[in-house]
């Protein structure tokens, strides 16, 4: 079942602005994680981690949950499908990918966080930033993304399974 034309562009324009704006997120939180790494202001340090910490499960984590769930929208809702290509089933299997270690990881940042906001000036100099999550993250977020514009071939034997009967129906 495939939606409207109307609906279909309203889902994907819903679907692009979150999964662009997960990736503009962690583009900033990024940056925060290189300015607690590279300051040597103790406030610079704490504000970071604090404002990472807000960023994480006030923006990030809904746009990653709001990603997922659009993006499902998106495949059971074209002719694309959920498990008809194999760029769809990557860009999924992808996401959950990343929004499960950015559920894993956001407890350690609060826990860094709380740290900063109780540590004497003196001892956050050591509590360096968060460069690795956030650096791979946006890796895997920028595969999906290539995925989703190039959409490369390939058929999942489901896909072409599914293909075929459709052929079958279509000829006279």
């Amino acid at each position: 079942m495939t939606m409207a034309p109307g609906l279909r562009k309203f889902a994907l324009t819903v679907h692009l602005t979150v999964s662009v704006g997960w990736i503009g997120t962690v583009v900033a939180y990024l940056g925060l994680g290189v300015a607690a790494v590279t300051s040597q202001e103790a406030q610079t340090v704490r504000a970071a981690w604090i404002a990472m910490e807000l960023t994480g499960w006030y923006v990030i984590v809904p746009l990653a949950f709001a990603s997922l769930l659009t993006g499902l929208v998106m495949a059971l809702g074209t002719k694309w499908g959920l498990f008809r290509h194999y760029w769809v089933l990557f860009s999924l299997v992808l996401t959950v990918f990343a929004t499960t270690i950015l559920l894993l990881h956001m407890p350690d940042v609060s826990a860094i966080a709380d740290v900063a906001r109780e540590a004497d000036e003196a001892s956050l100099g050591g509590l360096g930033g968060d460069l690795l999550h956030p650096g791979l993250g946006l890796l895997v977020l920028l595969v999906i993304q290539t995925l989703n514009v190039y959409k490369p071939r390939g058929l999942t034997p489901y896909g072409w399974r599914k293909q075929q009967a459709e052929r079958m129906v279509s000829q006279p």
